[in-house]
């Protein structure tokens, strides 16, 4: 059996999760890649849904709204643009978000707060996705 490997999520906020796990699926840019403990190197972007982290037989599920992963020799780390842990959504709340978001960007008065309103549409939207998958 292959050893653990070592995983960092980071976000700009704060530290997210570190430490040593049996397995990560990230959700790639080109479509979900799985990473184990001497997996070979790669860099990629990845796209807004739910990275999985494995270990001892239990899943977490982690919201990320892109950023970049790499994999070393030392393991893999995540930087991601935003980060929440899936166990803690109210999937009610998401939707009372998502409709105000979505009144915001109809009734903006300017193009920035349309496309500040509208960003936060799409957000809303994957975490909604990554919640229901």
């Amino acid at each position: 059996m292959a050893g653990k490997l070592h995983f960092a999520l980071v976000s700009p906020e704060r530290e997210v999760f570190q430490g040593e796990v049996d397995h990560v699926v990230v959700p790639g840019a080109e479509g979900e890649f799985g990473v184990l403990a001497g997996h070979a190197p790669l860099m990629s972007t990845i796209k807004p849904g739910a990275l999985k982290i494995i270990n001892d037989g239990a899943v977490t599920r982690i919201f990320v709204n892109g950023g970049f992963a790499d994999v070393t020799p030392e393991g893999l780390t995540v930087l991601a643009e935003d980060a929440v842990d899936l166990g803690t959504v109210d999937a009610a709340q998401i939707e009372t978000d998502l409709k105000n978001a979505q009144d915001d960007a109809r009734d903006a008065s300017s193009e920035a707060k349309r496309e500040a309103a509208a960003a936060r549409v799409a957000r809303l939207e994957s975490l909604k996705a990554a919640l229901a998958a």
